[in-house]
């Protein structure tokens, strides 16, 4: 793995006013773990624009294989850190996969994700696609128009595969979101069957995100939900049509968080706020001026030791645009959010929503009640740390008081139908509620049992 160290800092970096506040750090030596995604991207500018420097911090940064092998260098230490799937320090906590207790100070971006499909599959959906005036397909794509397809596979006798990244992703969990609107099963958990496929009509696995387009290439997965650049690579290799992009499955959904051990942040707590410090002045940066930023940042992504794929590729969703078809270029300048809607906040309702998906699709077996999820969600996701880092900050004159929700109760407001592709509302503070109003999947006391759902 290529490491990164920063550079020891020189006599006149140290008289910046950026180091007037400089904190007394417990440890200033830090390896963080990423994986090769353009939502890596506040460590990379962190590191590369010297902000971690700036707070007396020593970092390495290291690539990952994969999001178990990241996962469990933080838990063992070898890694003080880590971009990881939101999902993960909830999961670990509860104790679903490897247990331990993760928490995250910091939310590191909105949006980011796509599904792809192979493009035999896309020409078998187009006919079920409506049409705008100009003859391109109407997005947001319904997976209603996948259904047909899944039924011609069935009746082949092909099982239709599907590729997500991680059993507790956010890709998991929007790939089944968006199969689900349309009506399509992707399949339940159990504590005895973990495949997540009981009852499925598409059958999900894990891929790592870099072996995508290949994977898709083969033939051995007929589609992936993915973050960037490998929906974008689909299309620049010819192999995959991008149908939908997780912004128009839900509008500013909540993305990847960078995680730390509870053990962490209580031995080190100044060095933790000096990191969360770092880190919002990189998404600050990454989002200040309409992006104007952006290009930097993509060619800095571009480099091998970070996401290592073409400028162009990087650029073409990360610069405020997105392509579906080859030449189908739509603006969507919200794809990659790092900061604006205070996307660095980490809300509680944005983990009350992973942990609602955990039950909905069997990860988490028994039912919950309601407080249970409001306090997992606050043993894991702490803006109160996020707050302070942001309030030094401030003191420092490096962001602006009026960025951050002071007077936040850690809630949303509530997503009101028409940001998400079903049209269901969703309210952190009454996450059983919101389960019971999704067609499918388990509501109240249901259990998934053998193959059964009972309850």
């Amino acid at each position: 793995m290529k490491k990164l160290l920063i550079g020891l800092a020189t006599t006149t970096a140290l008289a910046s006013p950026a180091f007037a506040e400089l904190l007394e750090l417990e440890k200033d030596e830090l390896t963080f773990g990423f994986i090769k995604l353009t939502d890596m991207a506040p460590l990379a500018v962190a590191y590369e624009n010297g902000y971690f420097l700036d707070e007396g911090l020593f970092v390495t940064l290291e690539a990952q294989a994969n999001w178990k092998v990241l996962l469990d260098g933080v838990i063992g230490g070898q890694l003080d850190g880590a971009h990881m799937l939101a999902g993960q320090p909830l999961a670990a906590t509860i104790g679903f996969g490897t247990e331990a207790h993760i928490i995250t100070p910091f939310s590191m971006d909105l949006n980011g994700n796509g599904i792809t499909v192979s493009n035999e599959v896309w020409e078998e959906m187009l006919p079920h696609i409506p049409k705008m005036d100009d003859g391109r397909p109407q997005h947001p794509i319904s997976a209603e128009a996948l259904a047909p397809v899944v039924e011609k596979y069935k009746s082949e006798g092909k099982p239709f595969n599907m590729g997500m990244v991680f059993p507790v992703s956010t890709h998991n969990y929007e790939l089944r979101y968006w199969l689900a609107a349309g009506g399509l099963h992707p399949g339940y958990y159990s504590q005895e069957n973990i495949s997540g496929q009981i009852g499925a009509d598409v059958l999900l696995s894990v891929t790592p995100p870099p072996q995508m387009p290949a994977t898709l290439e083969a033939g051995t997965i007929y589609g992936y939900c993915v973050g960037e650049p490998w929906n974008q690579q689909a299309v620049f290799k010819g192999i995959g049509v991008p149908v939908i992009t997780d912004y128009e499955l839900w509008k500013n959904n909540p993305e990847k968080v960078f995680g730390i051990t509870a053990e962490f942040a209580e031995q080190y707590p100044n060095t933790t706020l000096a990191v969360t410090k770092a880190l919002i002045r990189a998404a600050i940066w990454l989002d200040e001026n309409d992006n104007a930023n952006r290009m930097e940042a993509v060619e800095m992504l571009a480099k091998p030791e970070y996401v290592g794929a073409d400028a162009e590729v990087i650029a073409n969703s990360m610069t405020g645009t997105f392509e579906y078809e080859k030449g189908d270029k739509r603006d969507v300048p919200d794809f990659n959010v790092f900061f604006r809607y205070n996307a660095t906040y980490p809300f509680y309702s944005d983990a009350v929503w992973y942990l609602t998906q955990m039950r909905r699709w069997g990860q988490i077996a028994e039912p919950k009640s309601d407080s249970w999820y409001d306090e997992v969600a606050k043993s894991v996701y702490k803006p109160e740390i996020y707050l302070e880092a942001a309030r030094l900050l401030v003191d420092d004159g490096l962001a602006n008081e009026a960025d951050f929700p002071w007077d936040s109760d850690g809630y949303k407001a509530p997503t009101p139908p028409e940001d998400i592709i079903d049209g269901i509302a969703y309210d952190g503070k009454q996450p059983n509620a919101y389960l019971d109003s999704l067609p499918i999947g388990l509501k109240g006391e249901q259990k998934v049992v053998g193959t059964n759902v009972e309850g």
